[in-house]
């Protein structure tokens, strides 16, 4: 670049080139930190279930409350950045979400580390939206398409790593130096952010309601707590279920009424009147029901049924962030077909590897496990962009800001409650298996006399009994994981069918 082109962007208001890069530098390593940290996350939930004596259930919540509390406060991002600026918003973010990752790697109980997942999922939420806008702001309108080239690899591949390099540490030391890692990343992205981006100035105060805002927290907290705790209480034969629902219902009234009668809501419902707007946002919906939920499922099948160690987890995870980084790169490509054919593309092959993982038993193989999670990485990274497109091809402009946030609090929202869902019927499915199986164990069974059908199994001791009762409560469970995989296989196949709803935009 020329001397008087680098004087004509510094007259404009630009930094000099050097601190650009070194802002987007900056900027890209706080932006990774979040999916990193997710992703991670998941790969060692085993370890950590059996570190802390927790079930599989309440280990969810390690997930699940975190992906919550992003969803809640994403929403709040633009009010942050009016009342405090964007520069001291998202270095406060990345620096409490760093002290949260240390304490979680501190956390003595489930739930001391469900609430610091709480915290680290509710300061991060801001990082990713600014990070753009900075950004933006930051380099010159020529220069956008391969700063957001750069950006988009940069979060995308991170992520890939980060399991991998995770579930090694977690292996050799304990899952406590699977978050331990992610801390020196974000007190550099803090420092460097803190030194490079430029003070904030003429801010402008925009009014929040807050009624909207709390009536809607309390409706998804309660309603995140039944799925939670649910099946472990009986449902509605437990008060405390009873009692959450109840508080669900009122702060959703709450909400709604609040919504559509306030001047400036919250969330503006009426948005829902454009069609495509409507359909993207189930189809985002569904997006995040089957983002998150299989590399929650997955880490604890592998590990504690069919025996994998936790660095061969996390290539699995692993492998799932390399195919959304060449999924994400085909549909840069893709961008010039018609968005229904390359949604009903992506959910299609959602579905069919939704189909496949049906197939799998205790014996599944690396090979197949690594292919598979790729797959549904590519399809996840597909259909992003012309979900994207839908929602917001037929909007008016100005209301990008709020439609947006309710875009992406659905996104979140699907993703929390559908592992709920699913880790709720792995437990109730593995109960009913396990009881119906062991009803076969019985003196006047003949199959058992047979020592053909048998085998090494020995039912004349207590030892032996043990064995059968851990490899019936083996197949029993599996059996409850190929119930939550076909949910997510009639989910997907829900999805195609919700794409070809959309209504072709008019040239």
């Amino acid at each position: 670049m020329s001397t008087a082109a680098i004087d004509a962007e510094e007259a404009a208001g630009y930094l000099p080139p050097a601190q650009r890069y070194l802002t987007m530098a900056t900027v890209v390593l706080g932006s990774s930190l979040y999916g990193t940290a997710l992703l991670t996350t998941s790969t060692i939930l085993p370890q950590m279930q059996g570190a802390l004596s927790a079930t599989q259930d309440e280990i969810a919540w390690v997930m699940t409350f975190n992906i919550l509390a992003t969803a809640v406060v994403t929403p709040m991002t633009g009010w942050l950045v009016s009342r405090f600026g964007t520069r001291r918003t998202v270095v406060y973010s990345i620096g409490v979400f760093t002290l949260a990752t240390l304490l979680c790697g501190m956390a003595q109980s489930l739930e001391m580390l469900v609430l610091w997942r709480i915290l680290q999922g509710g300061a991060g939420a801001p990082i990713v939206p600014l990070s753009q806008s900075i950004l933006f702001n930051t380099f010159p309108r020529r220069q956008h398409t391969m700063v957001m080239s750069v950006f988009g690899m940069a979060v995308a591949v991170a992520p890939a790593f980060g399991p991998v390099i995770g579930g090694y540490l977690a292996e050799i030391y304990s899952w406590r130096w699977s978050f331990y890692m992610l801390v020196p990343i974000g007190v550099c992205a803090t420092i460097g952010m803190s030194w490079t981006l430029r003070p904030d100035t003429d801010l402008t105060k925009v009014r929040f309601d807050w009624t909207g805002f709390i009536a809607l927290a309390v409706a998804l907290a309660a309603v995140q707590l039944v799925l939670a705790r649910g099946v472990r209480l009986d449902w509605f034969d437990s008060m405390e279920i009873v009692i959450e629902c109840l508080i669900a219902g009122l702060a959703f009234y709450i909400f709604m009424v609040h919504s559509l009668s306030a001047r400036e809501p919250f969330l503006n419902l009426k948005l829902l009147a454009d069609r495509n707007y409507a359909i993207g946002l189930a189809l985002v919906t569904i997006y995040g029901m089957l983002n998150f939920t299989p590399m929650v499922l997955l880490p604890p099948l592998l590990q504690q049924q069919a025996g994998f160690p936790d660095a061969l987890v996390g290539q699995v995870i692993g492998c799932r962030g390399v195919g959304m980084l060449v999924g994400f790169m085909t549909a840069g490509f893709m961008s010039r077909i018609d968005p229904r054919i390359s949604m009903a593309f992506g959910f299609g092959l959602q579905t069919l590897a939704g189909l496949w993982m049906l197939t799998f038993d205790l014996n599944v193989t690396m090979e197949v496990l690594v292919f598979n999670s790729a797959v549904q990485g590519f399809a996840v990274g597909v259909v992003w962009v012309p979900i994207t497109a839908v929602a917001f091809g037929t909007l008016d402009p100005k209301h990008y800001a709020e439609a947006s946030a309710v875009f992406h609090l659905l996104r979140n929202i699907g993703s929390s409650f559908f592992i709920s869902l699913s880790i709720a019927e792995i437990v109730r499915a593995s109960g009913a298996n396990y009881s119906r199986m062991t009803e076969m164990i019985t003196p006047y069974n003949r199959a058992l006399t047979t020592p053909g059908t048998t085998g090494a199994w020995n039912f004349d001791t207590v030892q032996g009994l043990a064995r059968v009762a851990k490899e019936i409560l083996r197949q029993a469970t599996m059996i409850g994981y190929l119930n939550a995989f076909a949910m997510y296989t009639a989910t997907s196949a829900l999805a195609v069918v919700f794409a070809l709803m959309v209504q072709r935009r008019k040239a």
